[in-house]
């Protein structure tokens, strides 16, 4: 079995709303809006983030992120007003930090993962 590509997706309550949130954390318009109620964020080539309206599973979801500078990361976040929390430090050189949507679905930014 070949996999091609990887979505992580959030389902929301409302979609319009979750959509100006991640409108905010990526710094950029939705790649595409392919139907109603779901949005797609195209991080890379082959991973992509969707924001999907589904009530009864809205805000159970934890969304793992990689950048390679967390300082500049979570800059760009302040000037787009979005606040994570405080930078915790993990094993190995690891260091993440995390913000809820308005759902409560976790995103979190984490800087030199573990290879």
């Amino acid at each position: 079995m070949t996999f091609t590509h990887v979505l992580a997706v959030a389902p929301v309550r409302d979609v319009e709303p979750a959509v100006a949130w991640y409108e905010q954390l990526f710094g950029r318009a939705a790649d595409a809006r392919p139907m109603p109620g779901l949005a797609d964020w195209h991080l890379s080539p082959s991973g992509w983030v969707q924001v999907f309206q589904s009530p009864d599973h809205a805000g159970a979801s934890l969304l793992n992120l990689v950048v390679d500078d967390l300082d500049r990361a979570l800059s760009d976040l302040a000037e787009r007003g979005l606040a994570p929390g405080q930078v915790q430090p993990g094993s190995r050189g690891v260091r993440f930090a995390a913000l809820d949507d308005p759902d409560g679905n976790r995103v979190t930014l984490i800087e030199n993962p573990v290879s």
